[in-house]
């Protein structure tokens, strides 16, 4: 993906739509043909991955390679006598990798317990403008998941096209509701210069100022563009995930422990490569510490038909979701 994505930009014609044309025709052709991968590590295979350094030096790496592309898109889109639709793929192209390296491995990454890797997390999500993100998913999405408490969950017979606002702005809004109650609970105004969320939104202003200013309007609307079809494919990959499933109330205001049955979850491989895992997802909110490396199958989490980019594919087209997805409840026993 990230190769392809440099080709992009360096490219005129058919080569500008290589990173989409691959993403969501090739892949989700070659994963019908695949059989998921179920298989778990070991005990012993299973320690030695969550030792090794490698896996996390990946994703510092991806820090510095979403960066790079940024550069490499600011300039390609600058250069004389582009045609709207070299312009296009090569937006597109920043967008996908804007959900895939920026949110994506910045999930990741806001899940570490320390302070580096916290921050590489804030730069990443600054890349797509998403950066509210990281107070929502870890303080709100996670505790309310599956329940109507959470806008980032879809209920059953609602559509993508539905959900987008939902999610969209709903997330935005409950970080600044999780922001200014944790300052209130230190006795200090939401108004402070202390709120997280006011901090997120100076250095977005910031970090888009400074665009225009070294690359002008034009890259810079293009570039929030770009950013806009980041966060649209984050929250589409969050449909996929949670689509008609509900924790059960076990009082008023409380519910049941997120289980792996609260999150539909995808074993093919390709998907699973490209997403740094995040595809095992019923693993992920069971216990949201586990490194991505390490995520297992789990028997008793609902499974995708196929991997995630053919799930995205299919949620464009809600008649045609409605249909697959009900049939996969029914079949696989799931209460709802």
């Amino acid at each position: 993906m990230y190769v392809l994505a440099l080709i992009a930009f360096n490219a005129n014609g058919i080569l500008c739509w290589l990173p989409l044309l691959n993403t969501f025709f090739v892949i989700p052709g070659v994963e019908l043909l695949l059989k998921p991968d179920a298989k778990n590590l070991d005990e012993v295979e299973e320690a030695l991955a969550k030792k090794n350094k490698s896996y996390d030096v990946v994703l510092y790496l991806a820090v510095i390679m979403q960066y790079y592309s940024l550069y490499c898109f600011f300039n390609a889109i600058t250069i004389e006598g582009l045609s709207s639709l070299d312009i296009a793929g090569k937006v597109i192209t920043m967008g996908l990798l804007c959900g895939t390296f920026g949110i994506n491995v910045a999930h990741e990454l806001g899940h570490r317990v320390n302070q580096f890797e916290q921050t590489l997390a804030k730069l990443l999500l600054l890349t797509s403008l998403y950066m509210h993100f990281y107070i929502d998913h870890n303080q709100g999405h996670h505790k309310h998941v599956a329940t109507p408490g959470d806008p980032s969950s879809a209920k059953l017979n609602q559509s993508l096209y539905a959900f987008w606002p939902q999610t969209l702005m709903g997330t935005y809004m409950s970080a600044w509701h999780i922001a200014a109650k944790a300052l209130e609970k230190k006795g200090k105004s939401a108004f402070s210069l202390q709120n997280e969320m006011l901090q997120f939104q100076i250095i977005q202003a910031a970090f888009v100022f400074g665009i225009y200013w070294f690359w002008g309007a034009k890259v810079t609307l293009l570039f929030v563009i770009a950013a806009l079809i980041g966060g649209m494919l984050l929250e589409t990959v969050n449909y996929i995930e949670h689509y008609g499933l509900s924790r059960n109330k076990t009082s008023e205001d409380n519910y049941e422990r997120v289980q792996p049955h609260h999150s539909w979850n995808s074993n093919h491989v390709i998907g699973r490569l490209m997403l740094f895992e995040l595809s095992r997802h019923s693993d992920h909110h069971y216990l949201a510490s586990r490194k991505y490396q390490i995520l297992r199958h789990m028997d008793n989490a609902p499974q995708m038909p196929t991997g995630y980019p053919g799930m995205i594919l299919l949620s464009l087209v809600p008649p045609l979701w409605f249909k697959v997805m009900h049939a996969e409840i029914k079949k696989q026993g799931i209460k709802i």
